[in-house]
């Protein structure tokens, strides 16, 4: 089950409260404003700034 476009419109990221957009992958939450990508784990973002991981 993935996430959806309801949940998508309303999440921002944490950090900078910015907009976030699912990867390519469908396992992660993306801000590129901050350059960070939240896992999705068992179909449930984390939305926690340590979890998040830095990508380039």
């Amino acid at each position: 089950m993935a996430i959806s476009k309801e949940l998508l419109e309303i999440l921002a990221c944490p950090k900078c409260k910015g907009e976030i957009y699912l990867n390519d992958a469908g396992d992660g939450l993306i801000c590129d404003a901050c350059k960070l990508l939240y896992p999705i784990k068992d179909d449930i973002p984390i939305m926690l700034i340590d979890e998040a991981v830095k990508i380039a």
